[in-house]
């Protein structure tokens, strides 16, 4: 099996993201995009998804000719409004609270960019929470977990105690979807991880 030569370049500074291929055993070198991330409010949030990473991935392509870029995007949506990251306590407050005893859907466009080739996918997740009291929900605004999070949580840590169900890829839900990657790696011609070695 091949191995990199040169570490993928992920196009974010999520610590989750990182920690997520550096799990799998994939080699990266990490370099947060600093490209646009507004978008038009009638865009779907399916072409959002994939629109926004792949403005971050031809923004930092740009700065690593020749190299392997990844990058992924991630909305919350619930009830029709889509949820980023929260802007404040308040804001976060909010987005759980529209969570609270519903299911929502996680979307996470993911782009990669190899060899001048752009590969595009999309990962869709759905997630119950449970009813939420206020107190709960004020108990893990008070922490730092839910401010650098679509819809102002984590499943991997705190906001576990929310989920009920989950229908589709977990590793979505805590912000790159591994079978996506998966399929782009593969496809690209870049190696995959000797899982277990």
């Amino acid at each position: 099996m091949s191995t990199w030569t040169t570490p993928l370049v992920l196009a974010s500074g999520s610590a989750r993201r990182r920690q997520i291929l550096e799990t799998v055993g994939i080699p990266i070198e990490v370099d947060p995009s600093r490209a646009d991330e507004s978008f038009s409010p009638g865009l779907p949030a399916e072409e959002a998804v994939v629109m926004l990473a792949l403005r971050k991935a031809t923004e930092v392509a740009a700065r690593h000719p020749g190299r392997a870029i990844l990058a992924a995007d991630t909305l919350v949506r619930v009830d029709g409004q889509l949820l980023g990251k929260p802007n404040d306590s308040a804001d976060a407050r909010r987005m759980l609270g529209l969570l609270s005893g519903t299911w929502h859907d996680v979307l996470t466009g993911v782009v990669l960019v190899a060899d001048g080739v752009v590969r595009e996918r999309m990962a869709h997740t759905r997630v119950l929470f449970v009813d939420s009291t206020p107190a709960e929900i004020d108990r893990y605004v008070a922490g730092p977990e839910p401010y650098d999070k679509a819809g102002a949580y984590g499943i991997q840590a705190v906001a576990g105690w929310f989920i009920a169900e989950i229908r589709g890829s977990p590793s979505n839900v805590m912000g790159l979807p591994l079978a996506e990657v998966r399929e782009l790696l593969a496809e690209a011609g870049l190696p995959l991880p000797a899982l277990g070695s």
